[in-house]
């Protein structure tokens, strides 16, 4: 298990470095577009939880306004979502800065995705077993639904990769989010810039 895991991260440093250095242009390009369109911040960083339940900051392009209400709060997603960060979104390119937070180790590039911090004390046992493993940019659920799925069904294929994992899984579902991307299958629950709250089991 532990040499699996090495070949694991091996394989996050070296594709996240490459990726990184190939994607540079595409990160200027993004960077200076979300810039002229939405203003600063280019980048949106949020407290997740990784392995083990460790706390760290996952970085993203940022995608919505920072509109607010009457009385300065933050309205929802949904209406802070712009045209333009819905195309960020529905092609993944919000995602790419990620492969930062790949190449210092707090993400893999494949793994169950990296959920809120304040979900922490709403999962059972079971579900907090999709924390044995790095959190990663695409995952086992992501190829199966994504965001269309129910919060029960997407932590059961959470666990199951944690249960399933090897090389040729990673494989196959690197494979599949590319088909995924292009159809852009999954993006969003109606109603939802992203998916609902979890707010626990019933």
């Amino acid at each position: 298990m532990k040499l699996q895991s090495l070949i694991k991260r091996s394989i996050d440093i070296l594709g996240s470095g490459i990726g990184l250095i190939v994607i540079s242009p595409i990160l200027l390009i993004v960077g200076l577009a979300i810039k002229f369109k939405l203003g600063s911040p280019i980048f949106f960083t949020q407290d997740r939880l990784g392995k083990d339940g460790k706390v760290f900051k996952m970085i993203k392009f940022r995608t919505m306004s920072n509109k607010t209400d009457k009385f300065g709060n933050l309205l929802s997603d949904e209406e802070r979502m712009t045209s333009f960060g819905k195309i960020l979104r529905s092609t993944s390119i919000d995602e790419l800065p990620e492969l930062i937070n790949v190449f210092k180790g707090e993400m893999s590039l494949v793994g169950p995705r990296p959920l809120l911090v304040e979900y922490k004390d709403l999962y059972s046992k079971e579900q907090f077993r999709r924390h044995e493993v790095r959190p990663g940019i695409t995952g086992w659920a992501q190829v199966n639904g994504r965001n269309s799925l129910s919060w029960s069904d997407r932590f059961n294929l959470d666990v199951e990769y944690v249960d399933r994992y090897n090389f040729f899984m990673d494989v196959k579902i690197l494979f599949m989010t590319v088909g995924k991307v292009i159809k852009r299958d999954g993006i969003s629950q109606d109603g939802n810039a992203t998916m609902e709250k979890f707010n626990g089991n019933n």
